[in-house]
């Protein structure tokens, strides 16, 4: 994303190590991340989240879940006044089930909020294939600017008002994509890909406008573009660390050799918090949660929701799952 905007406007790039941040200023590539992005020479890497904001006009914040608030409190002392603070994470806060822009209301009170989400897998993106995505704002003069700057040839990008809906898809399809990636590791097939999607979409949205969320935002690209994009890429991080699981290894064994973060391993938890306090059943959330925490084997899975109760198919955020 520094890159991309980086091609539009001069763009400070924070890196947590500053091993890595003297290494971007030289050789202008990240060694363990995205390698093919080069960065264009406007963008100026540092390990200095102060010096990063520094007199800026807008913050992105791609920073996995269990560290935002940390990187941003580090910041908010040098913020500009009014600043707005885009975010680009999918995920939920752990222990106060908060999204991401509610963390930076807690934190960074007085500076606007948005939210840019969608099918947007990095590796597609690097290599310049088109995708879509969504910018979610309350205030529509800045969504609309945002949507000017975020835009590019093969980045089409469209505004939303609907900031809980984008943020709660986002957020939950990454749990569904476990789910998927599971079922994908025990070897089954497309019809059990696309049951699995269909009824996540219908999870995902009963609990999502049961908080607030719009229907037709899960219906968008916020939720059902980026739930087939993430249930279905072999680039899809959550769905990998669900393959694994069912081909039988350990989430410790998986996240051992990995230097990325799956949000969905977290989010989970955050989700059948959610809805245990709202009084929403997620079956699917709730077997991956099980899965991924509680020590339970993908074939019990697998089992428990094939003999629950039969019902009807029905929609909306009040039906049954």
């Amino acid at each position: 994303m520094a890159a991309m905007l980086g091609r539009k406007v001069p763009t400070a790039l924070w890196a947590r190590r500053p091993g890595l941040a003297a290494e971007l200023v030289v050789q202008r590539r990240n060694p363990d991340y995205v390698t093919g992005v080069e960065l264009p020479p406007s963008v100026v890497p540092t390990s200095s989240v102060v010096a990063a904001v520094d007199g800026v006009e807008l913050v992105v914040m791609a920073v996995p879940s269990h560290g935002f608030r940390d990187v941003l409190s580090g910041a908010v002392g040098a913020l500009p006044p009014g600043v707005p603070i885009v975010s680009l994470t999918k995920g939920m806060e752990q222990g106060t089930d908060l999204r991401m822009t509610e963390v930076i209301a807690e934190v960074a009170p007085g500076h606007l909020a948005a939210v840019l989400t969608g099918p947007n897998l990095v590796d597609e993106i690097v290599i310049g294939y088109p995708t879509a995505s969504v910018v979610a704002a309350a205030d529509d003069a800045l969504a609309e600017e945002l949507q000017q700057l975020f835009n590019t040839d093969a980045f089409r990008v469209y505004t939303n008002p609907d900031v809980t809906g984008c943020e709660l898809a986002g957020a939950l399809k990454n749990v569904m994509a476990i789910a998927a990636g599971v079922a994908d590791g025990m070897g089954f097939g497309d019809n059990t890909r696309a049951a699995l999607i269909t009824r996540g979409v219908a999870e995902l949205t009963r609990l999502g406008t049961v908080l607030g969320g719009r229907p037709s935002t899960f219906a968008g690209l916020a939720g059902m573009g980026d739930l087939v994009a993430t249930c279905t890429s072999r680039r899809s991080r959550n769905r990998y660390v669900g393959e694994q699981l069912g081909k039988g290894r350990t989430l410790a064994e998986i996240t051992g050799e990995t230097r990325w973060v799956a949000e969905g391993v977290r989010t989970s938890l955050v989700v059948v918090d959610l809805a245990a306090r709202t009084g929403v059943e997620t079956p699917i959330a709730e077997q991956v949660v099980a899965l991924l925490h509680g020590g339970k084997r993908a074939a019990d899975v697998v089992t428990d929701l094939m003999s629950r109760v039969m019902k009807a198919e029905l929609h909306g955020a009040t039906s049954g799952p």
